[in-house]
């Protein structure tokens, strides 16, 4: 008689699955809490120590590790062999299994897990028994997933089995799927010895979205999420309005949000090609849009809008004049999100703000590898900068400079912010030399220099951008510090009584 192993974790559909198998002449092993639901539903099973002769010992830790189950699975039904040795140790083949593992995941999932709740929820006999189906799959059909049981059943109730084609993939699937398991298990343990390189990455993510294209038409896209979600990520951001967030929104939406987790105040950040086109915080989420709007009016349209308060009626309203793609808050109010829905490709998305710690480390391909770095959440304390040049930044020249410099520091390098307290009036980004970023930053804050000032993510390597600065209004500077021309830097910000501010810290962006 054809027979079927089936335990699992997650019971949704089982007994309608097994149900099907019963029909098509298969005779069901059970173990635990799945074979109590199978016999409440009158499905007649075996247990697993009637298969094994031997009982489950140790907290059910030790039942299904026995040759009578693995030879059930591992025999190759093609050899002689196998097949004689299977005879001569009353080993009957076991041609479905129907498994899926502890909830290992979950479990570490909640706030409150204990180590050793975690350690007990490290499934063994399940993923040895997955492995040893899916590499048998010539002859075994395995299931992991309550999605395919379906397919399984519609084949069996067809063709009196499943095709090889179907198998190969189910055990594909099952192999994915212990991949998975068994990171999150590493990983979990690396972090708990606080292991900082182990010599084997180990990372796994779960397919969130497949999308239109990629960066450009002519490219093949997804978007995978981690399979422990970052709660203040794009990844678990809810949308409640329009079309499918494409590669680039998603890109983008990612280095908004990190723009956005800078500012306590009420603050809206928009952006376009991953920079900054304004920044803008004030008294109310109202007036930050307003002052992010007027950063940049040129090129907020089409842009990406981040706002850390809700929309009300009065924002949502200046916002509806523009082309806008995303806009991302806290919430919406009911009158906001009706006008706002009125643009029906507008993305409208919602993300908790509360929970902004996120230690995960970046992870970022290149041809060939990763590479992974902490991220660049380093906490800053204004008062504690230098200040190097005989004239000191007055008080509302500290605020601006602190402004300017969480803005800079997400900007792609060379990266310069002309700012004021509330506001950015200029962004020269990603140039291949310091001046040429200044420059085009200060072009774009011209005619609104009254209380700028300027950053830069890292040193000045020459006192040309110093100079050109100082010529066109700047009077407080805010910069790492470090070069070694750092002294002509100063001496060039004396020369114009231009107040110099040094961080210690430098704030790349690549």
């Amino acid at each position: 008689m054809t027979r079927a192993l089936i335990s699992v974790s997650d019971k949704t559909g089982v007994v309608e699955f097994t149900k099907g198998l019963v029909q098509a002449g298969v005779e069901i092993i059970s173990t635990g809490g799945t074979k109590k639901v199978l016999d409440e539903a009158g499905i007649p099973t075996l247990s697993i120590d009637e298969v094994t002769g031997f009982p489950e010992m140790m907290d059910g830790r030790v039942k299904t590790l026995h040759p009578k189950i693995h030879g059930g699975l591992l025999g190759r039904r093609d050899l002689a062999t196998h097949m004689d040795a299977m005879k001569e140790h009353d080993i009957q083949p076991i041609d479905f299994v129907c498994v899926n593992l502890y909830p290992f995941k979950e479990t570490i999932s909640k706030p409150d897990v204990t180590e050793a709740d975690a350690i007990e929820n490290i499934d063994i006999g399940g993923p040895s028994m997955l492995r040893s189906a899916a590499k048998n799959f010539s002859s075994v059909t395995v299931v992991v997933d309550p999605k395919d049981y379906a397919l399984v059943l519609a084949e069996v109730k067809s063709n009196q089995a499943t095709s090889l084609e179907t198998r190969k993939r189910l055990a594909a699937k099952v192999f994915r799927h212990t991949a998975a398991y068994d990171a999150l298990i590493a990983d979990y343990l690396t972090k708990s010895v606080s292991e900082v390189e182990p010599e084997k990455l180990t990372l796994t993510y779960e397919l969130k979205q497949t999308l239109r294209y990629g960066e450009n038409s002519h490219q093949t896209a997804a978007f995978y999420q981690n399979a422990l979600p970052v709660p203040y990520s794009i990844a678990s951001a809810h949308q409640l309005h329009g079309k499918e967030l494409s590669y680039n929104n998603i890109k983008d939406a990612d280095a908004a949000i990190r723009i956005a987790r800078e500012f306590s105040e009420p603050t809206v950040v928009a952006l376009k090609h991953m920079n900054p086109c304004g920044i803008g915080s004030g008294r109310t989420i109202s007036e930050a849009y307003q002052f992010a709007y007027e950063a940049d009016p040129t090129s907020i349209f089409g842009g990406i809008l981040v706002a850390n308060r809700e929309i009300d009626l009065e924002t949502a309203e200046e916002m509806h004049k523009l082309f806008l793609e995303i806009i991302i808050a806290p919430s919406f109010s009911k009158e906001a999100f009706d006008i706002l829905s009125g643009k029906k490709n507008l993305r409208l998305m919602t993300l908790d703000f509360a929970d902004q710690a996120n230690n995960q480390p970046e992870v970022v391909s290149v041809l060939g590898g990763l590479l992974v770095q902490d991220q660049d959440v380093i906490e800053e304390i204004p008062e504690e900068w230098e200040v190097v040049t005989d004239r000191k930044p007055t008080e509302e020249e500290l605020k601006a400079l602190a402004f300017a410099w969480r803005a800079v520091k997400h900007v792609k390098s060379n990266a310069i912010v002309v700012a004021n307290e509330h506001q950015t009036v200029g962004v020269g980004a990603g140039q291949m030399n310091r001046v040429g970023s200044v420059k085009i930053a200060l072009e774009e804050a011209k005619g609104r220099m009254n209380g700028a000032v300027l950053a830069s993510d890292a040193y000045f390597p020459m006192d040309d951008s110093v100079e050109y600065a100082a010529q066109h209004g700047i009077k407080a500077i805010v910069q790492p510090g470090g070069s070694i021309r750092d002294k002509d830097s100063i001496a060039m910000a004396n020369k114009y009584g231009v107040a110099m501010v040094f961080t210690g810290v430098r704030h790349f962006r690549h």
